[in-house]
């Protein structure tokens, strides 16, 4: 059967890891390793005998003492039981290994280490010290102790130190996975403990709390806490236990701990109030009954504990796998990476032309709305006034008027109409341009592969943008080709109806003043009209081809070919510029190499002490 001690070493090694790797604290919603695993924390006002319980269960003098806030961090005590015979010495996490067998000068790295993060104010900090100590005295046990509760400010504090002293010790009670040992002295109204209210208000039902009440040798002669240790004072699921402190007296004389809980011991076997009560009395007890019950809570926890593993364990390897492997050094492999990015990357931005992914149909968009709108739009109502019709016409037949039709009139009035068409044809050109800009900017970002590399991105975004660039240009000069091909040859049969239509219209011999009438100007307005309407629905259908041909098309065949040959130029050092990968990224592969490690690490260790059962 898995022992007591092996289940808490487990768990004090699974949370030395976590707090090395600073996983302690999460940037997701699930519940960290460390938030998983049971802790005691320690709850008191201030002066209420907190560190002495502290160091009586360690039995080393260690804590700083003084008036006023002592404890200005939270210290996170891990004891370790070694066997017997071995020194005992402590070690700090800011101080890996650094072993202080003097425990005064354990007690001066807090104060040290305290003030280089407060400064010698009497401010407070929710940076937690760690501080892990080895004695073959100790139970294996993990203690948090925080800042004593106070009511109000003393000289040096801010006022807000009250509130903030409160949330910083309910960040660490509220989590449904800590047991709070509640210190209040016996010579205190226990209505009035701040530790007993808080606990009562995070753990309504006493089911984490333990309570301890100090100081029982300084109560008035002829008083005793009989009521309370006998929980009927202030009942709790859990037995109280007291605890007889050292006097001042004692720790002047720097009395040590061992001889101090042989005074303990003889003070409750020889007290007439609470002989009856000595075998679950004083430090020594509390430990054990700490430790018990810590271990019983692991316990219970375990298969939510061996739960959270395995699906941490699940979604670390996803990340790995997500984030890739390391970075080659080899030059061939290296380009062989680049190549398998780049089709990784030209793959997405297919995707969004054909329809896999959105973006595409944008491009369709410039076809059916945006181009019919803009062609709409041209001035021709302006070009074609009346007024325009007889300057443009009068001005082709200079001085000798035009016998039957004006044909130089009709040709510089079609090739001024048909000079619009450049507008939207241009425009066309440079919204597609835009969008494909845009797919390439967003395929780039949608290519998890990539995001590892920011200077390869950056040379891909630059290289795609100047192909698109050369697409673009080859792209508007053929859909302006498209326009000037239909200025340089009007259809004939346009022409040839001409005479109809004068026929129709009266006889082609009546007087120059006849010719110059409203409505054969109307008439020439009509036909060029015509004329142009039957040009602008050629275009709409042959400026998309031309587009699509010269920008979309290529885009899809060739967009990184020349970058490809530029690669191939390329040294090993070049190419590894290439795949400098980002610092954070490469930050976080080892966090998460880390953390997996921690992970089976603990499931190894959990599944051990399992199988010896």
């Amino acid at each position: 059967m898995a022992t007591m001690e092996s289940l808490i070493v487990t768990v004090n090694r699974i949370q030395r890891a976590c707090t090395v790797l600073g996983d302690h604290g999460g940037d997701t919603n699930l519940p960290t390793l460390w938030e998983a695993l049971p802790s005691v924390v320690v709850v008191g006002g201030q002066s209420s005998g907190k560190s002495s319980v502290l160091e009586s269960i360690v039995g080393r003098d260690f804590l700083p003492r003084g008036s006023g806030i002592v404890t200005r961090r939270p210290l996170v005590l891990q004891l370790h039981k070694t066997e017997r015979g071995l020194q005992e010495y402590g070690e700090f996490l800011h101080l890996p290994k650094k072993k202080f067998t003097d425990f005064s000068m354990v007690r001066k790295e807090i104060q040290d280490e305290t003030d280089r993060m407060t400064g010698k104010s009497k401010q407070i900090s929710p940076v937690p010290i760690h501080l892990s100590i080895y004695s073959p005295n100790v139970v294996n046990l993990t203690l948090i102790d925080l800042p004593g509760l106070t009511k109000v400010a003393v000289e040096g504090q801010p006022e807000s130190i009250v509130q903030d002293i409160e949330i910083m010790v309910r960040s660490y009670v509220e989590k449904p996975n800590c047991i709070i040992l509640a210190i209040t002295p016996a010579n205190q109204d226990i209505a009035t403990s701040d530790a007993m209210k808080l606990s009562r208000e995070v753990d309504p039902t006493g089911e984490r709390t333990f309570g301890v009440l100090t100081k029982l040798d300084l109560m008035d002669k002829g008083t005793n806490a009989i009521d309370v240790l006998e929980g009927r004072a202030y009942p709790l699921q859990h037995p109280w236990v007291g605890i007889v402190n050292r006097s001042q007296a004692d720790i002047k004389k720097n009395v040590d701990m061992i001889a101090s809980r042989r005074k303990e011991r003889e003070f409750f076997a020889s007290s007439p109030d609470y002989g009856h009560l000595a075998s679950k009395m004083g430090s020594e007890y509390l430990a054990k009954v700490l430790s018990k019950h810590l271990e019983s809570v692991i316990r219970a926890r375990l298969p939510g504990i061996t739960s959270l593993i395995n699906k941490s364990i699940e979604e670390l390897e996803a990340e790995l796998s997500h984030l890739g492997r390391s970075v080659a050094v080899d030059a061939g492999a290296q380009l062989y990476t680049i190549l398998e990015l780049c089709r990784a990357f030209d793959r997405i931005f297919k995707e969004h032309l054909d329809g896999g992914r959105p973006g595409g149909d944008r491009i369709y968009g410039v076809f059916d709305h945006q181009l019919p709108a803009a062609l709409r739009k041209l001035p021709f109502d302006r070009h074609l006034s009346l007024q325009n019709i007889r300057k443009v016409v009068s001005e082709a037949d200079g001085y000798q008027p035009h016998l039957i039709a004006p044909e130089q009139g009709y040709r510089r009035l079609i090739d001024g109409a048909l000079n619009y068409f450049r507008g939207p044809a241009e425009a066309s050109v440079d919204a597609v341009h835009f969008l494909l800009k845009e797919l390439v900017r967003r395929s780039i970002a949608e290519t998890q592969e990539l995001k590892r590399f920011p200077t390869l991105q950056a040379e891909i975004a630059a290289a795609a943008s100047e192909a698109l660039e050369r697409f673009r240009e080859e792209s508007k000069k053929t859909t302006l080709r498209m326009v000037d091909m239909e200025s340089s040859y009007l259809t004939v049969d346009f022409f040839r109806k001409l005479p109809q239509e004068v026929e129709k219209g009266g006889n082609p011999t009546s007087s120059s003043v006849d010719r110059y009438a409203e409505s054969h100007f109307r008439r020439i307005g009509s036909n060029v009209y015509s004329y142009v309407g039957m040009v602008s629905d050629t275009l709409r259908n042959t400026i998309p081809k031309a587009v699509v041909y010269c920008q979309v098309r290529e885009a899809k065949q060739s967009l990184l070919d020349h970058f490809y040959i530029q690669l191939g130029k390329k040294e090993g050092k070049q190419l590894a510029q290439l795949l400098d990968e980002d610092p954070a990224l490469m930050e976080r592969r080892q966090q998460c190499v880390k953390r997996l490690e921690l992970n089976k690490s603990a499931r190894d260790e959990i599944d051990s002490v399992l199988w010896a059962r």
